[in-house]
Parts: structure tokens; C-alpha cells; sequence
């Protein structure tokens, strides 16, 4: 199974797609895509949609796990992550690709083993997980591997449960 996991961000969308062979889990491509502040929301939308699409064309993954929006105390970042999300959204829907979405707590819980885990416990388990001698970065590609990976963790419970 291949899977295509977005960390959605309007500056930076992290992307990874990992794929299991046998059992084991193997990275196949991550990445980020970066637009700049100075951009018009339009045109920033417009290029992660763009790439998105290259991404999964160029990739065919079988399934994508995007994380949900985690509500701060910052509305005005939440709107643009929002608008971002709503972007690879509709990426995935096109291309017919099964979206699967995951709150964070349940990520870290799946990668991690600790729904609270930090920053660097999941970035070191996405490494470990995968072989990795480095961690992916920017840390949004490694948040993306974490949340492919915390899918396909995921996936036989759907299948037995009907959902996937």
C-alpha cells in the first residue's frame, strides 16, 4: 500500500509518501512545498494545488492521510491552513485518491505510542520507523511521513471496520 500523508500549510505544505513492502514500511519521497508571504492567497493556492496534483500523478498513491486543523489561539493561521487543506482536498478528490484524516493526538499516538509526544520523540520514531540515518526536514515533511505512516498503521482496523 502506498500512501501520500500532507502536513497542510499555506508557507509550507510537508508531503511524504511511504509505501509497505512485506511488512515493512519504506520511503518512497518527501518533501515540501513553500510559498512566499509576499504571494497573493490566490496564487499561493493555486501553485500547492498545481503541485499537489504533479505529486500525485507522478506518485499513484492507493490512499492519503491528511491531518485534521488543530484550533490555536491564532484564528488568522487557522483560516489560511484551513484554505490550504481544503486545497490538497480537492487535489485527492479529483485524482480519486481515498483521503483519510487523522487529529494529532492520534498521529502521535499511532507513531509514538503517546498521543502528547513531542516535537522530536515523533520526528526520531518517523526515522527509526523508516531506516532513516537522518530526520526528513523540514519538519513538516517529517510531520507528513508521521501521518502516512500513522495511516497505514490504521488501515487493516478500517478495512475489518468497514471504512476503508
Amino acid at each position: 500500500m502506498r500512501t501520500l500523508g500532507i502536513d497542510p500549510g499555506l508557507a509550507t505544505m510537508g508531503w511524504g509518501i511511504v509505501e509497505e513492502q512485506g511488512g515493512q514500511l519504506c520511503l518512497v519521497a518527501v518533501g515540501a512545498l513553500t510559498t512566499p508571504a509576499g504571494t497573493p492567497l490566490p496564487e499561493r493556492l493555486h501553485y500547492l494545488y498545481d503541485e499537489l496534483r504533479r505529486l500525485i500523478a507522478e506518485h499513484r498513491p492507493e490512499s492519503a492521510a491528511i491531518e485534521e486543523i488543530f484550533f490555536g489561539k491564532n484564528v488568522n493561521t487557522a483560516l489560511t491552513v484551513g484554505q490550504a487543506r481544503g486545497v490538497a482536498l480537492l487535489a485527492l478528490v479529483q485524482a480519486q485518491v481515498p483521503v483519510f484524516e487523522y487529529k494529532p493526538t492520534v498521529v502521535k499516538q499511532a507513531v509514538a505510542g503517546y498521543g502528547g509526544a513531542d516535537k522530536k520523540q515523533m520526528q526520531e520514531m518517523v526515522r527509526m520507523t523508516l531506516g532513516l540515518s537522518l530526520v526528513p526536514k523540514p519538519d513538516d515533511a517529517a510531520d507528513a511521513l508521521a501521518i502516512a505512516i500513522c495511516h497505514i498503521y490504521s488501515n487493516p482496523m478500517l478495512r475489518r471496520l468497514g471504512e476503508a
